[in-house]
């Protein structure tokens, strides 16, 4: 008798736990759908009504200091990330917060820590995202490589940043994020990017941190980075 409940039992744990983990799956697979759809929309209307440049300045003069756009409202959408090492077809906006109404967002998913810089600005422009759930929006994290890019594209244009190194922290450490990560009275001379998302997998004990620092930018009106472009799917 006893035998028999305790083999029910032990397949009714395996039969939940194979329940949660189908529906962690298939929750974090329509999230990244979605979430993939949004960025798309959002980058087609900021291309599809710009002439191209008959003379785009040649790449090695470049097109000077980058535009720096204002801040935007609460869960407003500004931007759109796009990483080659997380695969051809990743791109995910990014909007303004770190707060659910932004990370579980099936419109968005990535967030833009407030109060860090904006893309191409003096300092550190610092986002967000889940590991492994609500879309997943940095769960490769870890495999990204030195000199790998990640692109920035807003209404103005497209910030080209080259990934640097790891850092691992706790969830407290938010000098990671400051203007010079952990030097907190320095002045910023860099243009920085930091990716930050959880770590290690299914587990917020930490979090990981990635830095990439700005190489380049394109207004709209060039086009995007060969490499870039290749990835887009307005193009």
């Amino acid at each position: 008798m006893f035998g028999v409940l305790g083999e029910l039992f032990i397949t009714g744990g395996v039969l939940v736990f194979l329940f949660l983990a189908w529906q962690l799956w298939w929750n974090d697979a329509v999230m990244a759908a979605s979430q993939s759809r949004a960025a798309e929309s959002i980058s087609r209307s900021w291309t599809e009504d710009v002439a191209p440049d008959p003379a785009p300045a040649p790449a090695e003069e470049g097109y000077g200091d980058p535009i720096v756009a204002t801040a935007p409202g609460n869960a407003d959408a500004f931007a759109v990330l796009y990483v080659p090492r997380f695969g051809a077809d990743y791109h995910r906006t990014i909007a303004e917060g770190v707060g659910t109404n932004v990370l579980n967002s099936p419109d968005s998913g990535i967030g833009h820590y407030p109060g860090t810089q904006m893309p191409g600005e003096v300092g550190n422009f610092a986002i967000a995202s889940h590991r492994s759930a609500n879309g997943g929006g940095m769960h490769v994290i870890n495999e990204l490589q030195l000199g790998d890019a990640i692109y920035v594209q807003t209404a103005d244009g497209y910030y080209t940043y080259r990934f640097r190194d790891f850092e691992y922290v706790p969830p407290s450490a938010v000098e990671a994020i400051a203007p010079v990560p952990h030097d907190l009275e320095a002045t910023a001379v860099d243009r920085l990017i930091t990716l930050t998302t959880c770590n290690p997998l299914y587990s917020t004990a930490e979090r990981i941190i990635a830095y990439g620092v700005f190489e380049s930018w394109q207004p709209t009106s060039a086009g995007a980075p060969a490499e870039l472009a290749a990835m887009m799917p307005a193009a």
